[in-house]
Formats: C-alpha cells, sequence, structure tokens
C-alpha cells in the first residue's frame, strides 16, 4: 500500500494549479495588450480563447497524466511518444525556462509592485524573494504543503474579494476604458491581436502543472483530471472579471505599456492609501506562484535529471524525500535570468519557447487510443488537441514576426537544449558518479 502520509489530495493538487496560473501574467500584460487593443470585447475574447485553450489543454494532459503515469509531465510524453532528444529538451526548458523564467518574472513583478512604498524594490528584493521561498520548501512536503495552500488561500481570497468590489464599485465616467463598440471586429484581424495572446497563453501557464506531479497525488485518475479541470475554469472566470475591473476603473493612458496595472486601477478606485494595500496583497499573492514553480519544476526535474548525465546530481532527494538540489538549481537560474533584459523581454521569449514546447507536448495526444483514455472515449477528443495546436501556431508565427529578436533569443535556447542532448550521449556512463 502507497503511503499516503507522502501524498497529496486534490485540493492541494488544485491549490498548485491555481497558484501557478494566477500571477504575474494577469496582473502585468494588459498594459501591454492597450496600446494597439483597445475595445473591451477584444480584451475579453483575448482571454476566453485563452481560457479554452487551457481548458482543452487541461483535458489533453488529464489523459496523458493519467496513461503514462509517474512524475515527469512533457518529459514522459514526449521521450515515449516521439524521441528521447525531445525528452531531454522538455527537461532542458523546464530547467532554465518553464520553471525557473515565471519565478524570475513573478519576484519582479512583485519588485514593481512593492515600490510604490519608495523603498529599495529592485532586483535585490526580487532576489531574496527567491531564496526565502526556496529555502521554505526545503524542510518537508508537509510543511511546503502547508506553506503554499496558505499562501494559495490569500491568493484566492484576494481575487475573489477585489472582483466582487470592483464589479459593484461604481465607475467613474471620465477615468473609465471600458468600450464595447465595434471597433472589435477590426481589432480582432490586426497582428497586434495574435501577438497579444502570447501573454494571454503566458498568463494561463501552469494549466498543467498538477500533470507534472502525478505521482505525488493520491488516487491521481479520479484527482488529477478534477483538479486540472476545476482550477483552470476557476482561473478562467477570475481573470476576465480581473481585467474587466482594470478596465472599469483606469485610463487607457495611465495603463498603457505599464506593468504594474493592478496597483495603477487600485488608485483610481480607492485612493492611493487603499491602492497600497492593493499592492502589498498582489506582492504577497505572487508569493504563492513562486512557491508552485518552485514546488513543481523541482519535482520534474528532480524526475527527469537521472536521465540526464550533466545534472543527474539534482535527481538526489533528502532524507525526507524533498529534491532539495533541484530546489536550489531553478532559484539560481531563476536569479540569472533577471539579469538578462527587460520584465517584457524576458517576458516575450519565456512565453514563446513555453508556447512551442505545450504544442509539441499536445500534440502527444493524438497518439492516445481510445483504450488508452479514462475521461474522453469518444473521438471528439482529438478536437482538443487539434484546436490547441492549430491556434499554437498561429500564436507563434505572428510572435517571431513582430518580435523576431525575443523569438530568436527563444530559439537559441531550444537549440543549445539539443546540442546538450547530443553532448550528454557522448558522456561516459562511469563519469556520471562523480555527480
Amino acid at each position: 500500500m502507497e503511503n499516503l502520509k507522502h501524498k497529496i489530495g486534490w485540493k492541494t493538487a488544485t491549490a498548485i494549479v491555481i497558484s501557478n496560473m494566477i500571477g504575474t501574467g494577469v496582473f502585468t500584460t494588459l498594459g501591454f495588450q492597450v496600446v494597439e487593443l483597445q475595445n473591451t470585447i477584444t480584451i475579453f475574447l483575448l482571454w476566453f480563447i485563452g481560457g479554452v485553450l487551457a481548458l482543452f489543454g487541461a483535458f489533453c494532459y488529464a489523459e496523458l497524466g493519467t496513461f503514462f503515469k509517474g512524475n515527469g509531465g512533457d518529459y514522459i510524453y514526449l521521450s515515449k511518444t516521439y524521441h528521447p532528444i525531445l525528452g531531454y529538451l522538455s527537461s532542458w526548458i523546464s530547467l532554465v525556462i518553464g520553471f525557473s523564467s515565471p519565478v524570475s518574472l513573478a519576484a519582479l513583478a512583485m519588485a514593481k509592485y512593492m515600490s510604490v512604498f519608495q523603498g529599495d524594490f529592485g532586483a535585490y528584493f526580487a532576489i531574496v524573494v527567491i531564496l526565502l521561498v526556496a529555502l521554505a520548501l526545503s524542510f518537508s512536503i508537509s510543511i511546503s504543503g502547508r506553506f503554499h495552500n496558505f499562501f494559495t488561500f490569500i491568493k484566492v481570497s484576494f481575487v475573489v474579494v477585489l472582483i466582487i468590489i470592483g464589479v459593484l464599485l461604481s465607475q467613474n465616467p471620465i477615468h473609465t476604458s471600458l468600450n464595447f463598440g465595434n471597433s472589435w471586429e477590426q481589432e480582432i484581424l490586426l497582428p497586434a491581436f495574435a501577438t497579444s495572446l502570447v501573454f494571454v497563453t503566458y498568463a494561463y501557464t501552469g494549466w498543467n502543472s498538477a500533470s507534472y506531479i502525478a505521482g505525488e497525488i493520491n488516487k491521481p485518475q479520479k484527482n488529477l483530471p478534477k483538479s486540472l479541470i476545476i482550477g483552470t475554469v476557476f482561473v478562467t472566470f477570475c481573470y476576465v472579471f480581473i481585467n474587466y475591473i482594470m478596465l472599469k476603473h483606469a485610463p487607457i493612458e495611465a495603463l498603457k505599456g505599464k506593468e504594474d496595472i493592478m496597483g495603477i486601477a487600485a488608485n483610481y478606485m480607492f485612493g492611493s492609501t487603499f491602492g497600497k494595500i492593493v499592492n502589498v496583497f498582489i506582492a504577497l499573492q505572487l508569493v504563492a506562484t513562486i512557491s508552485g514553480y518552485l514546488w513543481v519544476g523541482s519535482r520534474i526535474t528532480q524526475a527527469t535529471a537521472s536521465e540526464n548525465k550533466l545534472w543527474s546530481f539534482l535527481a538526489i532527494k533528502n532524507k525526507k524525500n524533498i529534491p532539495v538540489r533541484a530546489i536550489f538549481a531553478h532559484a539560481i537560474i531563476a536569479i540569472i535570468i533577471i539579469s538578462t533584459g527587460s520584465f517584457k523581454q524576458i517576458f516575450l521569449y519565456t512565453a514563446f519557447v513555453l508556447q512551442l514546447l505545450s504544442t509539441l507536448a499536445i500534440s502527444t495526444a493524438f497518439f492516445l487510443k481510445k483504450s488508452d483514455r479514462k475521461l474522453f472515449k469518444s473521438n471528439l477528443f482529438y478536437v482538443f488537441p487539434t484546436i490547441f495546436v492549430l491556434f499554437s501556431g498561429y500564436i507563434l508565427y505572428f510572435t517571431f514576426i513582430n518580435n523576431p529578436k525575443e523569438s530568436i533569443i527563444g530559439l537559441v535556447i531550444v537549440i543549445i537544449g539539443i546540442l546538450l542532448y547530443l553532448f550528454d550521449k557522448k558522456i561516459p556512463k562511469s563519469l556520471e558518479e562523480y555527480n
């Protein structure tokens, strides 16, 4: 019998999904979108499409996660479906981008929101936060679970209260950005609509997070799909309403090109004093984002590291079954990423790479036979990966056309991963002992 002491239930798994999804993206990206897209219907469509894609992706991962048992996620799906090189590539991307870059972005966003207090909340503050969260996750599964659930509770409670207040609070007709005119019909045809989707899909990143730790979930065939679907649907509704209240209470000109958009909207809603309180709560909920990515990222890195000679030392767990080495590896990489460019640049190349990887991973669902599937027995199941892959291609194409520099950086990261695989295969097996 499995030791349930070291297993998590569907509530904790759902908490991980929610905390990994709600975070940096929804509280930072609207400012980039409204530079060219200013119709409220257009904005709603962006977030609705993102939610549908995330949900379709969650359906695919629910089936993949129950078929390919154990931790590993994309690594297992791609290695066993296509070729080990793609599995290796996924573990490389997960190590340096997938679960490290979001930590960097969340920490930088946290510093930005805390800057309203006129203190020194820059890169050094972000680094300290990352290290403290990594330390908190290194004690035991039960302690890290309580830590994560606490900050997730703060996150969810804050988001729900903010939405209720924002919806009920009367708008100032001078400051509102709500526009339900017909201009959305033209805006959805603009290249900016496609490139804005890369920000949106990044904001939904995390819908697949519970599948990475399927091996740590009690009754995964039941609780994994439950956590993925509940988490994704909840977050989709939250995202639409969060964007609604920001547009409702803040002028377009104040939001354009800004990162701390919720803080700006809060100032118009409540005044500077209460606006600062909102900033603090946003900063606190970003702790849950950092925690979620370090928790899940360390597990997938630990699960795949033994297959990769170059970083096989990250496969070692401590006596309490916690991959401490992997946790701090992600933390250190996240700290390095902070120095590689502006927030927007990091955001774009991260989103591009993750969209590419998720497209490859979702495509493995086409190879699931009817007898392999536990949730969707009908062949209509293939509609989910088809729509996901087609939309991803659309997003990737326009992102590359409109942001070639950041896209090329993303492709270089992918190429480095392929080269490392070729080098890794040439390392004698005996050298692994030195790790």
